[in-house]
Formats: structure tokens, sequence, C-alpha cells
């Protein structure tokens, strides 16, 4: 055989097990990345966490204040072991935000059951898109601007809908935020298997925040719709 040939397949066989370790490494902190979270969200619901109730801007601004803190640090810590505690701690603290929707719907008579909905709707959303993103021959890195775009949009509709309180407003941003994640899931796992992201800490931030969000939206419309107060 050429030896230029086999130089060239020994490094395409190299990086396809780089792919292959760093999607492996992603799913396994993903599933564990889901104990602190639900850790946090139990927290949370026990001592009605809530930050600054009384003044949701405010409470918005130190929200992504100390998310973004945290962005910052996982970018500084990814290549260590360090990384991942501060990404599992940034889990948990996502887990105290979302105590808040958790308390609500518990709310309902049928509030246990719409969480257990909400869980199996958002793991079949993401087997889906992942299965997608894993075997589909199609290239979707060109959706990257479009979904940034798109976030853009929902950030802004929902810091004006803290004035405006609209239900119908809401209920609309939660599900074009629920299409926009899920497409989202179909752009970073597919980064993953292309090589385009190799870091699996930082991967598994991506997609975690996109399965978070889509859960999150979809808790609140099944509230909306099925929440039973009798």
């Amino acid at each position: 055989m050429n030896p230029n040939l086999q130089n060239t397949y020994g490094y395409a066989n190299d990086n396809a097990l780089i792919r292959h370790r760093v999607l492996r490494n992603t799913y396994f902190l993903l599933a564990l990345s889901m104990i602190p979270t639900v850790l946090g969200a139990w927290l949370g619901v026990q001592m009605q966490f809530a930050l600054f109730a009384g003044n949701p801007i405010i409470s918005f601004v130190v929200f992504l204040a100390i998310a973004f803190g945290f962005f910052y640090a996982i970018e500084k810590t990814k290549n260590s072991g360090i990384g991942v505690l501060v990404l599992l701690a940034f889990t948990f603290f996502m887990g105290l935000m979302l105590s808040g929707l958790i308390r609500h719907t518990l709310g309902f008579t049928n509030g246990p059951q719409l969480i257990m909905a909400a869980f199996g709707g958002t793991a079949g959303i993401f087997a889906v898109m992942a299965a997608i993103a894993t075997v589909s021959k199609r290239d979707f890195s060109g959706l990257g601007k479009w979904l940034f775009v798109g976030l853009l949009v929902i950030i802004a509709a929902s810091v004006a809908n803290i004035f405006l309180q609209l239900p119908a407003m809401q209920l609309a941003i939660s599900v074009i935020a629920i299409g926009i994640f899920s497409a989202y899931i179909l752009f970073d796992v597919q980064q993953i298997i292309n090589g385009g992201e190799t870091n699996y800490i930082s991967a598994t931030l991506r997609i975690y925040l996109d399965v978070y969000n889509i859960f999150a939206n979809l808790l609140s419309i099944l509230g909306i719709f099925g929440g039973n107060r009798e």
C-alpha cells in the first residue's frame, strides 16, 4: 500500500476515534449534569428560591451576570477536571433557576404528571434530533447564524414580555424556543461528529442549554394547556 495512503487512512481513523470519544464523553457528562440540576430544582422548591422575586428586571440581570460568569469560568477551565466541576456547579444553579417553574407546576393537581410529560417529551426530542444529526448526510452547519438570530429575537421578546405580561406572547415565545433549541441540538451534535467541537465540556454545555430550554418551555406550554387546579 502507498505510504501516503496509509498515513491518510491512519489520520482519518484517529480523527474518527477522537470524535467518537468526544461524543461519548459529552453524552456521559450530559447525563451526569442532570443530577445537580434535579438537586438544585428540588432544593429551590423546598426553599422557595427566587432571585429578587419582587423585581423581575433585576432578577433577569443578576441571572445573566451569574450565567455569563459561569460561561467564562467553564471556558477557562474546559481543558482540566476543574471544568467538569464548574459545569456541574452551573447545572446546579440552573436547577435552582428552574425551581420557580417547577413550584408553579406543582400547584396543579396534575403537576407531577405534567413534569414527567415534559421530561419524556424533551427526551424524545433529544433522541430524535441527535439521531438525525448522527445519521443524516446533510450539513447543518449553515443553521448556526440563523439560529443565533432566532435566539436574539427570543431574548428580546422575553425581556419585552417582562413589561407586557402577555400570555399569548409567552406562549408564542415558548413554541418558537422549542423549535430553535431542537434545531440547535442538530447543529451542536453534528459539530461534534464533524470535528468542529473537540472539547467535551464545551459540547456538554451547549447541548445542556438546548435540552434545558426545551424542557422549561415545554413544561410552560403543558401548564398553560394541561394544568388542572381543581
